[in-house]
């Protein structure tokens, strides 16, 4: 084998190493959305800020995800890692630096789903502090229910 050839093998293989952490990166962008909006996201506990918001999150973990508004029962999911189909190229052209960096970064997952729509529904809300518990509850109003009282502000 000639030094030019063996040049090119050895550069395409360096080049195309850690494949996924060049095409996908360590973090992923996610969009979160809800109606009504102005809700306020939680990712992991912290927050984060309010609906829509786009924000980049690691890959290389699961998220728990709560959207929460006053008057609205608190809309929950996860984010899951799963893998990223990027990291089978590093196998493939033999990428050994990719093998290794692509899961030490992340870069091997990705993010589902790529899109959070939490559509709030009106219901019981319960919140406490040290001072105080308050308990907001709202009923859908059906159209066959028949009027038996009013409450009356003293």
């Amino acid at each position: 084998m000639n030094k030019t050839t063996l040049t090119c093998i050895l550069a395409i293989t360096l080049l195309s190493s850690s494949c996924a952490t060049i095409v996908s990166g360590s973090k992923q962008k996610v969009t979160f959305i809800s109606s009504p909006t102005a809700a306020s996201i939680f990712i992991n506990d912290i927050e984060v800020g309010q609906t829509p918001l786009k924000t980049k999150l690691k890959r290389k973990q699961d998220h728990h995800i709560a959207i929460k508004m006053e008057g609205y029962q608190t809309f929950e999911t996860k984010l899951t890692k799963k893998f990223n189909a990027w990291y089978i190229g590093n196998v493939m052209l033999g990428g050994f630096i990719g093998f290794i960096i692509d899961p030490i970064t992340g870069a091997m997952y990705t993010l589902s789903p790529k899109l959070i729509d939490a559509q709030l529904v009106n219901g019981t809300q319960v919140s406490a502090n040290d001072q105080n518990i308050s308990i907001s509850i709202a009923l859908e109003v059906d159209p066959t229910w028949q009027k038996v009282g009013q409450l009356v502000k003293l």
